[in-house]
């Protein structure tokens, strides 16, 4: 596994529309986007004790998240994916899942799973079953991505956060979901031994936040009992 360093920031609609327009100018589009852009639906598991929410609520350095995503609405392609933290560091492992695969991990039925030849699969059925993960909440999202070949750099800008609550019917595009994090913009920062200065001139704020913000939590806070820390409005 290799490790990328990772930074975020909770902006607003005004910072993402500046820092949009300065990325133009020095970054390229990923040549996945259409139109800029594409729209991410992501499944989040997790234990029947939140664990993973109260890691990242707790700030465990290392922490890892399961999930299913797919893009642009497109079945054909569906990724299972770890994502690992160590401090300012992340990984993310995946393997690629059938629609039909994908629904029956959604149904609960995870025997095939123990067969796989993919070890992200078996490892998923292993903590479905000893830690008794399962899916928690849809999670939709939008996002405008750059890249910048130097230092292999990537910029991420995440907005109209959406959440299915309790539904997990994460196949079906016409399920509902609502806003989540009314006014609040994600822009994520990634890169491997460098980072350009003029990536750091671009998305540079005077007031941006870093560090905080989880869209999976964001997601399932009004679901579950108040916290203390609430990005809910």
């Amino acid at each position: 596994m290799k490790y990328r360093h990772e930074l975020k920031h909770d902006i607003t609609t005004a910072d993402m529309i500046t820092i949009r327009q300065r990325l133009r100018a020095v970054a390229k589009p990923d040549e996945h986007a259409v139109d800029g852009k594409y729209l991410i639906r992501s499944l989040y598991f997790d234990t029947p004790s939140d664990k993973a929410l109260l890691e990242k609520q707790s700030g465990v350095s290392r922490r890892q998240k399961f999930r299913i995503r797919y893009y642009n609405g497109d079945k054909s392609v569906i990724h299972l994916e770890k994502k690992c933290k160590v401090g300012g560091l992340g990984c993310k492992i995946s393997a690629n899942l059938s629609q039909e695969q994908a629904q029956s991990i959604v149904d609960g039925e995870i025997s095939w799973m123990k067969d796989s030849k993919d070890e992200l699969i078996r490892e998923l059925y292993s903590r479905m079953v000893s830690e008794r993960l399962s899916p928690k909440v849809i999670v939709d999202y939008t996002r405008e991505p750059f890249i910048y070949g130097p230092g292999n750099v990537r910029v991420t800008l995440d907005y109209n956060i959406r959440t299915g609550l309790r539904n997990t019917d994460f196949l079906n595009t016409e399920c509902i979901t609502i806003p989540a994090a009314h006014g609040i913009c994600i822009m994520e920062v990634k890169w491997d031994e460098f980072l350009p200065e003029i990536i750091k001139d671009a998305v540079q704020l005077p007031h941006g936040k870093t560090g905080s913000f989880s869209k999976y939590e964001a997601c399932r806070l009004p679901m579950i009992e108040p916290r203390s820390t609430s990005y809910i409005d």
